[in-house]
């Protein structure tokens, strides 16, 4: 299965070959672009010239957050979010022999992976709900109780990056999240 989030082949070769550049995507995945926060981890590969966990943890923090806020930046929140890459990027290395995909390889079933991934920082529960929709949908890792694990987002349709696949889905999903928050502030 080849990713197709950010529309750019390049990065989006990145978030397929290495599962912690996708799960540094999910995590910059927040009042941000859902393309360009994918996109953030093949930014990162270019300036810090590695995705290695264990590399991108013993960054200096200063030098990996300017490195993070150089034009154009990783995030619009570039301090925070290179705290919490480096954050993700030590926990990858010192529970997980710095293998991201420990996390879900690893999980006994998909309670499990959602538990372990709202362990991360910078992922609540719905952000864990989403990524694993991401992981089963377009990956294919589908541990046991998925869809009763993630709600909603395992449904057809298009509710999250989990899917998207191109740039008609990712307007769609734009679409989706567009009507939910005229919805919620019309239930406010």
């Amino acid at each position: 299965m080849a990713i197709h989030i950010t529309g750019d082949d390049r990065a989006d070769q990145v978030l397929q070959d290495d599962p912690f550049a996708l799960l540094i995507g999910m995590l910059l995945d927040q009042q941000f672009p859902m393309e360009r926060a994918f996109a953030g981890p093949a930014t990162i590969l270019e300036r810090l010239g590695t995705l290695s966990p264990a590399e991108v943890a013993a960054a200096d923090p200063e030098q990996f957050a300017a490195l993070v806020a150089q034009t154009p930046a990783v995030h619009r929140f570039p301090g925070s979010m290179a705290a919490k890459v480096q954050a993700v990027a030590r926990i990858v290395t010192e529970e997980h022999d710095g293998r991201a995909e420990r996390l879900w390889t690893e999980a006994t079933d998909a309670q499990d992976l959602v538990k372990r991934i709202t362990a991360l920082p910078g992922f609540g529960q719905q952000k864990a709900k989403i990524f694993v929709a991401l992981l089963a949908k377009q990956l294919g890792v589908r541990p046991e109780g998925w869809e009763r694990a993630v709600g909603d987002y395992a449904l057809e349709g298009y509710r999250s990056v989990a899917d998207v696949v191109d740039t008609a889905s990712l307007e769609k999903v734009r679409a989706f999240k567009k009507e939910q928050k005229a919805a919620a502030r019309a239930e406010r």
